[in-house]
């Protein structure tokens, strides 16, 4: 069986939250906290992962001033 192949975090449509915090610079410990407290449109839930929608969340982190 082949391994899958590498795809760079730039060309994921989801992301885990850790991968989302290495793309945004920001520490998963708040990027988790943020969307605890908040209904965002960039989440996918699987079960009981989360995941991030990167587009998404890319347009959200223009659109804030602080987190």
């Amino acid at each position: 069986m082949k391994a899958a192949p590498k795809v760079e975090i730039k060309d994921k449509i989801l992301l885990t939250i850790e991968e989302a915090a290495a793309y945004s610079g920001i520490s998963a410990t708040t990027i988790r906290g943020r969307l605890k407290e908040g209904n965002y449109d960039f989440i996918l839930k699987n079960g009981t992962k989360t995941l991030i929608k990167r587009r998404g969340f890319e347009r959200y982190l223009e659109s804030v001033d602080a987190i």
